[in-house]
């Protein structure tokens, strides 16, 4: 397993999305549990673990997540590479600045993780009427303190990334990228790749579609379940993306491996510098998803692959609009 960087940080070529212990797929673990699967994830090698600020149950109240994180990690804190994620309010900007705004939500997060500093602090979403500049700005600024270590940001088109990175280099992008969600290889790659940024696609297994065990008839527990909300993941598009889902099955069971790692292994051949961040809530099913650094597709496999991928049709595309404030955090 060779490792890949995020600026100056190493971290594993699979890393680990932490928010279903707190939100987003229905009844969240006890903490015991949460915090047994985290520390299993890091026995295995896994040393980037992905949170927010916000993810907690129902989207009420902040820190659930991240205080889960730091009772996991609090002793092998210096073994590991921690993102979390800033939500930023137009109000509260305009009464405190952006930089102290941004200060106050990262001493929280600190407190909350257990920590005198953040790996990778991302702005969650591009705020109207908040420049990306000025926080690119700002976020230099804890840079310079030695507050945050690199920063990033998520769901962004080209245009945004560009204006950012022009004021304080971005070392990471986290947006919305998996073999049916292709978008970003458009004009974010391409950019990251010149610039030395690395994309963190969040649902590299759209949403759990491309494992091959979602079906049409799929119940999801509940409101605070995000697959209910997935286009992808309406009966009839889950029937219309069959093909692509046999697919990688197919080529899964060839190689002994699921179609989760192949999912995943596609993109690590396809892209230097992406590293996915696969969510779940389940033991079992991290130590598969991290097991994904293993599977290594030949030429030949990835290339049928692409031309499978190139030449069937999307049924339920995502897609994704940067400016739409909280209501997509629900990742």
């Amino acid at each position: 397993m060779k490792k890949r960087n995020i600026g100056s940080l190493e971290v594993t070529p699979v890393g680990m999305g932490c928010m279903g212990f707190s939100h987003g797929y229905g009844q969240i673990p006890e903490e015991e549990y949460s915090i047994e699967a985290i520390r299993n994830a890091y026995n295995f090698g896994c040393n980037f673990f992905d949170t927010a600020e916000v993810y907690s149950p129902n989207l009420t109240g902040i820190g659930h997540n991240e205080l889960i994180l730091g009772k996991a990690l609090k002793d092998v804190r210096d073994d590991v590479i921690l993102a979390t994620k800033v939500t930023l309010d137009k109000s509260e900007v305009e009464e405190k600045g952006i930089y102290q705004t941004l200060k106050e939500h990262l001493q929280g997060s600190l407190e909350r993780l257990q920590t005198d500093y953040i790996d990778l602090y991302y702005l969650h979403r591009v705020v109207p009427g908040i420049p990306v500049e000025e926080v690119a700005q700002a976020m230099g600024k804890l840079k310079e303190e030695g507050l945050i270590k690199e920063w990033g940001l998520s769901q962004v088109s080209l245009e945004t990334l560009d204006k950012a990175n022009k004021v304080t280099p971005v070392a990471a992008v986290q947006n919305l990228y998996n073999m049916l969600e292709r978008d970003c290889e458009k004009e974010i790659f391409p950019y990251a790749l010149k610039n030395n940024i690395s994309i963190i696609p969040f649902s590299p297994t759209a949403s759990g579609l491309l494992t091959g065990k979602i079906n049409e008839n799929t119940q999801f527990e509940s409101n605070d379940d995000v697959r209910n909300f997935v286009p992808q993941l309406s009966k009839e598009n889950i029937k219309g993306n069959q093909p692509i889902v046999e697919a990688i099955t197919e080529l899964a069971q060839k190689k002994g491996a699921t179609p989760a790692q192949i999912s995943m292994a596609w993109m690590l051949k396809k892209y230097p510098n992406v590293i996915p961040i696969p969510g779940s809530k389940n033991k079992e099913r991290i130590i598969e998803n991290l097991s994904s650094w293993d599977v290594e597709l030949t030429d030949e496999e990835f290339n049928n692959l692409e031309t499978a991928l190139n030449n069937l049709q999307i049924f339920g595309h995502r897609g994704y609009e940067e400016d739409k404030g909280k209501r997509f955090l629900r990742k």
